[in-house]
């Protein structure tokens, strides 16, 4: 059963403490914060060591640029706005994707050997996890942040510098690209 925070600080809050120099309040943020951003930079590399360097790289850039902190909107989208940065700059310093490995298994997915019964799921998981890191780079993004992070379209237009209605569109082409790959992968006809 998950116990519920009584009287905890929020993001905000804590960030505000940690712009005016409590900067141990930073580990509070990395502790509530570093799987989201984990989870959101291994749906994007496929690799677990890049994943892992770049949260690390966000929560330096957070202390580094902790004044730049206003607190006009939600803590994580100031957040994700400096993963997205230090993601792109890892891009252009590696000039090249990390395709995601053969031996890796997303997180989520067990390592434990599959029942027979879950083999079937297994594999479309897999194959859908193929198909998204098929996908460009701003298709994989838009579909990461809106159903993996939860991001509502309003959120995201806000963290991309867009429309509400652009972000929308941009979700359905995504969406539509993956179901190709998807087919495509599978060796399956478009349905």
């Amino acid at each position: 059963m998950r116990q519920k925070r009584v009287n905890s600080p929020t993001d905000k809050h804590l960030m505000l403490q940690v712009r005016e120099g409590d900067l141990g309040k930073l580990g509070v943020l990395f502790e509530r914060h570093h799987k989201l951003l984990y989870n959101f930079f291994l749906r994007l590399t496929g690799n677990r060591e890049v994943s892992e360097d770049l949260v690390q790289d966000v929560f330096f850039r957070i202390l580094k640029y902790r004044h730049t902190y206003q607190g006009r909107s939600a803590f994580t989208l100031w957040m994700f706005q400096i993963a997205r940065n230090a993601r792109f700059d890892h891009l252009k310093k590696k000039k090249k994707y990390d395709a995601v490995q053969d031996d890796e298994i997303p997180e989520h997915i067990s390592q434990d050997p599959i029942p027979v019964e879950n083999l079937e799921r297994y594999q479309e998981t897999a194959l859908l996890h193929s198909a998204l890191a098929k996908l460009a780079d701003e298709d994989r993004e838009v579909l990461v942040l809106s159903r993996f992070q939860n991001f509502k379209y309003k959120e995201i237009a806000e963290l991309l510098g867009c429309a509400e209605g652009t972000i929308k569109a941009r979700v359905h082409r995504a969406i539509k690209n993956l179901r190709d790959v998807f087919y495509k992968l599978s060796g399956e006809q478009i349905k």
